[in-house]
């Protein structure tokens, strides 16, 4: 889905002359290199391609500067901790030209996004990423910022059961099945363990694929340290059958949090499903969709 696309009704204005305009006032360094918009289902950041070897993200929305923060502050902490290549932070900018926040220039990673290049070998990315994922949560979490994802992890709200409701009405999932498995999620044991390191947007469009292998995680708008429930998500949106329970193995995940994470793949994908179904972002509805049908499947 092109980037040129608004999703949100307070979105920013985003657009090339802009960013070349930011470039050239404050790495003037970089001003000659030409600018190209990277096209993107991404809901949080606008991009655009610097010359050959960077990329330069913008955040969409008015509150998202914290994203740039985050990532250029944690990023190369935890880079050479993590065995998949992720952004490397390259320079931080500032607000001007009349946009307000903080932006990114990060090394341009060759790949295209798992959701437009599938994996090719799941049995094989499954352990890759179960073992991203062990490796990023045994990184110290003394003084990581608290990830808001994915908040209560066994409650459903009003707001949640309304979407399941509305859904139910148009044909897209069983209501009764997904109030089911949410009013079970309820009596799930939360997690009782020190806060850890999570990704908590491992959808397929932040996994890069180069001849249908996994190469790389980016995004790490939602890092934060919580409890892990969230990271079991590609589960749901990513893997099936043998290679799911590969990932599950790798990634070290106890029956309660499998169990919380397919109540929050349900949560996640109802909401996703219910925004985006009107045509706003294509590819993340289809992957809501796909998180409720597997959700629901095995439970």
């Amino acid at each position: 889905m092109p980037s040129t696309a608004k999703m949100h009704a307070d979105e920013l204005d985003i657009d090339g002359e802009l960013v070349s305009g930011l470039i050239a006032d404050q790495f003037p360094r970089w001003g000659e290199l030409p600018v190209s918009r990277v096209d993107s289902a991404g809901t949080d950041n606008a991009m655009f391609r610097l010359g050959d070897d960077m990329v330069v993200r913008l955040p969409r929305l008015p509150g998202g500067g914290r994203q740039v923060e985050f990532e250029h502050r944690w990023l190369p902490r935890l880079a050479p901790r993590l065995p998949l290549a992720v952004p490397e932070p390259l320079a931080k900018g500032e607000p001007g030209r009349g946009y307000a926040l903080p932006w990114g220039v990060y090394r341009w990673l060759d790949g295209d996004n798992a959701y437009d290049a599938p994996i090719a070998e799941l049995t094989d990315a499954a352990v890759e990423l179960g073992r991203f994922v062990t490796a990023l949560r045994a990184v110290d979490a003394t003084g990581g910022p608290a990830s808001y994802r994915p908040g209560p992890l066994h409650l459903f709200d009003d707001g949640n059961r309304l979407a399941i409701r509305d859904l139910g009405a148009a044909g897209i999932l069983d209501a009764g099945r997904a109030n089911a498995l949410a009013d079970e999620a309820l009596g799930l044991p939360g997690w009782d363990g020190a806060p850890v390191w999570l990704h908590a947007d491992l959808l397929p469009g932040n996994l890069l694929t180069v001849r249908g292998r996994l190469t790389a995680v980016i995004d790490f708008g939602c890092l934060g340290v919580g409890e892990p429930t969230a990271d079991t998500l590609p589960a749901w949106t990513v893997f099936t059958g043998e290679s799911r329970r590969l990932f599950r193995e790798a990634a070290e995940f106890d029956e309660a949090t499998w169990e919380r994470g397919r109540a929050w793949a349900l949560r996640w994908g109802v909401g996703a499903v219910h925004y985006y179904r009107d045509g706003k972002n294509p590819v993340l509805a289809a992957v809501g969709r796909r998180a409720v049908d597997e959700a629901l499947a095995g439970f």
